[in-house]
């Protein structure tokens, strides 16, 4: 039987589900059990749950064939905890470290009270960490344990469950469980307290309470839902009716309600604007018909609140609320004319083309901030022109990519009238990085984040860990996704890492990475066609080096010696050189680069056809071995800095720990891998495929149909084509030599 008993229900929070449980992992304290509840979770929530659970029995999962909401979930959860205390923990929040001891020390100093408060902090997106403004109220006297009516200023805490431990037995006797709906919490802290025999204090911050700026908190959410507080506090008041001591807690409970009604009413982004009167008038009525006799209103402008309520004068709230409005937009008005005043005349003519009507037949593409025709927005072109031929495409790209526009494709050059005329009146702009922040999201277009890769290294909010790796306004960067409407993802991992990277409120669509479409359904022949327009012979050992880019160097220098490596390798092996140039005017390397066995590929448009041509990839930590994982081929990953790259940039993962095959750190372990097994040997394949079970979730060949059929063709989720399992997916074939029996690669003796 352990002492503490954690709940953790989970629904769409896989981006905060493992730093929430690691928190609790992480713990000093180790007598606790963690009852989780998958509540139909349609992300990858459940699957996250069973991976903690398969490494750490404490952890029981539940999972649920229905929603049936966050109330009903922790009662799921009560009826199998097995501690001596319960604790609430939402799946995005966390616990400080140290945490479990001290509210252990303290439940056990206070003679296992009923109830245990202590302290916590709200945490931002951007860092900012804003503490409890009541926390006072929390000052103990060693331990000492009292009742509510003894310390009723208790109330004016925060009334969440989540900062409160509670006594199993004390929760049986009292018949508490959650009620459906909204604002569950009510019900449950009022009664809890109100029941309450000894309740103590811990004055120490236990939970970070997470503030999610978008998408997350259903408390945040535009909805009718809200009208539930209603509900909520008549179960309070009902509470109070049949509570022998129910009187006593009436004036208090008024001031609560209230205040929790108001608090609604003042929130932007709660009521829909046209439930707004209907919600204060309901509001009103309750108000008027649980006024305790004798009540004072409190003074200033929230007792100015309480008499409009008092006289269900709308129109009052509604008068006060313009007022606040107009002035923000007198100033914003403002700003923005000094704006306008000092635009350009080409971004004068981009706000005409803005009051314009959209094309709703018109897409406009853009990938690696316009560089070239690439990556997953070619491929969704592509599939575009298959299966909605009636919508044009336009690609945005500079100067030197427009030979890279698909014959008979549109284009515009960046920044020119017709750029600006494009993006303003397209109806689907679709990206693998960000446009502009000049380009405005006008009502019914639809943005398409497609993504280029799967983060090995930090992305997006969690960059701010390591601000030697960037410069990056996070608060800007934000402002652009929000003109995300879709994301693609490719695998459940990165859909985690996107959701918290980028807390915004578009949809992630779980398609698969369309640019990978081509090494799922590409022929014997079209690998044929990939070696032979780089002069690759049939008997030639192809190996594909891509590097990533290091936040340290300013420069873009190889890590390796390719001239030593060639020359271990021999004349029948090749590499490919992606990243740098490699063909200097002079030298052995040059003499290398004449004979072909170093051929710079860094020019080459379409990495993918690479992928096909290579019979294994070298990378360090670049998200290429997660696309080339697809092909099911050798993958080497060289390290040799992995403690510097990791300390500066940041990493989702140790890549040596849980690399897709043979890891090598320094160049002469490189050559011995190469020049043996080890590059393609039952250990390395077995290191891969466990690798492919994590991150080629989605990517089956069919990925661009699915995003073009949902978000061009409109059709449900539910009619798309089902995704094919791993193990039935077919690869690419590979190219010949790699057929072979594993032999190693031939070395000359005056090299070994």
């Amino acid at each position: 039987m352990p002492r503490l008993s954690l709940v953790v229900p989970a629904y769409k929070v896989q981006g905060y589900l493992s730093e929430c449980l690691e928190s609790v992992l992480g713990q000093d304290y180790a007598d606790f059990e963690i009852v989780a509840v998958d509540d139909c979770s349609p992300d990858g929530s459940g699957a996250i749950l069973d991976e903690y659970a398969a490494h750490d029995d404490r952890i029981h999962v539940i999972h649920l064939t229905e929603n049936v909401g966050l109330g009903r979930a922790r009662n799921i959860a009560l009826e199998k905890a097995r501690g001596d205390y319960v604790l609430f923990l939402d799946s995005d929040d966390t616990l400080s470290p140290g945490a479990l001891s001290a509210i252990a020390g303290r439940l056990e100093t206070a003679g296992d009270p009923d109830v245990l408060i202590y302290d916590y902090v709200r945490t931002y997106w951007d860092g900012e960490v804003r503490p409890n403004q009541r926390a006072h109220l929390l000052a103990d006297a060693d331990g000492e344990v009292f009742s509510l009516a003894e310390r009723p200023q208790l109330l004016d805490l925060l009334q969440i469950v989540c900062n409160k431990a509670y006594r199993r037995d004390f929760i049986a006797r009292e018949g508490l469980s959650f009620p459906p709906g909204y604002y569950e919490d009510a019900l449950w802290t009022y009664r809890s307290l109100i029941g309450a025999e000894r309740i103590t204090v811990l004055d120490r911050v236990c939970l970070l309470y997470r503030q999610r700026r978008e998408g997350g908190n259903i408390l945040g959410t535009v909805s009718r839902k809200h009208f539930d507080v209603f509900e909520q506090y008549r179960r309070v008041f009902d509470f109070l009716d049949t509570h022998e001591d129910g009187a006593r807690w009436r004036a208090p409970l008024f001031r609560k309600m209230t205040d929790h009604y108001l608090a609604v009413l003042d929130r932007p982004g709660r009521l829909p604007q046209d439930a707004r009167a209907e919600f204060f008038h309901r509001a009103a009525a309750d108000y008027r018909a649980r006024l305790p006799e004798g009540f004072t209103r409190p003074g200033g402008a929230r007792g100015k609140k309480y008499a409009l309520l008092e006289r269900d004068a709308y129109a009052g709230l509604a008068g006060a609320t313009a007022a606040v409005k107009l002035r923000n937009t007198v100033r914003g008005r403002a700003r923005t004319t000094l704006g306008r005043s000092r635009r350009s005349a080409m971004n004068l003519y981009y706000r005409s083309q803005l009051r314009l009507p959209r094309d709703e037949n018109l897409a406009v593409f853009s990938a690696y901030w316009s560089r070239s025709v690439a990556c997953n927005p070619a491929a969704i072109d592509a599939e575009l022109a298959r299966l909605a031929p009636h919508i044009r495409r336009v690609w945005a790209v500079h100067p030197d990519a427009v030979d890279q526009v698909p014959e008979g494709v549109d284009h515009v050059r960046v920044g020119s009238r017709e750029y600006w005329s494009a993006v303003a009146r397209a109806t689907y702009l679709v990206n693998n990085v960000n446009f502009p922040d000049s380009v405005v999201k006008r009502e019914g277009q639809i943005h398409v984040q497609t993504h280029h890769g799967t983060p090995l290294k930090t992305m997006g909010l969690d960059q701010q860990k390591y601000p030697a790796s960037t410069r990056m306004d996070f608060g800007r960067l934000l402002e652009r996704c929000d003109r995300w409407d879709f994301s693609l993802v490719s695998n459940r991992f990165s859909g985690a890492v996107w959701e918290r990277a980028y807390p915004c409120s578009y949809t992630s669509l779980e398609t698969g990475y369309p640019r990978n479409d081509v090494l799922l359904n590409s022929t014997a022949e079209d690998v044929r066609a990939a070696r032979r327009d780089l002069g690759l012979g049939e008997g030639t050992t192809a190996f594909l080096y891509l590097p990533t880019h290091r936040e340290y160097r300013r420069d873009f220098e190889p890590r390796l010696d390719l001239v030593r490596l060639a020359e271990r390798l021999g004349p029948d092996a090749v590499l490919l050189v992606r990243g740098h140039d490699a063909h200097p005017r002079s030298g052995r390397l040059a003499e290398l680069a004449a004979d072909g066995r170093i051929l710079d590929v860094t020019g080459s448009p379409a990495v993918e056809r690479l992928y096909l041509a290579a019979d294994c990839l070298i990378t360090d930590y670049s998200s290429a071995m997660f696309d080339y994982a697809n092909l099911d081929r050798p993958i080497v990953v060289f390290a040799d800095d992995w403690d510097t790259y990791s300390a500066v940039r940041g990493t989702y993962f140790d890549v040596r720990a849980q690399a897709p095959g043979a890891v090598a750190t320094t160049q002469e372990e490189l050559a011995e891998v190469l020049c043996s097994d080890a590059w393609r040997d039952e250990r390395a394949a077995r290191a891969r495929a466990d690798f492919r079970r994590r991150f080629c979730d989605f990517d089956d060949g069919r990925a661009a149909e699915r995003a073009v059929r949902h978000i061009f063709l409109g059709e449900p989720l539910e009619a798309l084509p089902p995704l094919v399992p791993l193990d039935e997916r077919t690869p690419a074939p590979q190219p010949g030599p790699s057929r072979e029996a594993s032999a190693p690669i031939s070395v000359p003796t005056s090299q070994r």
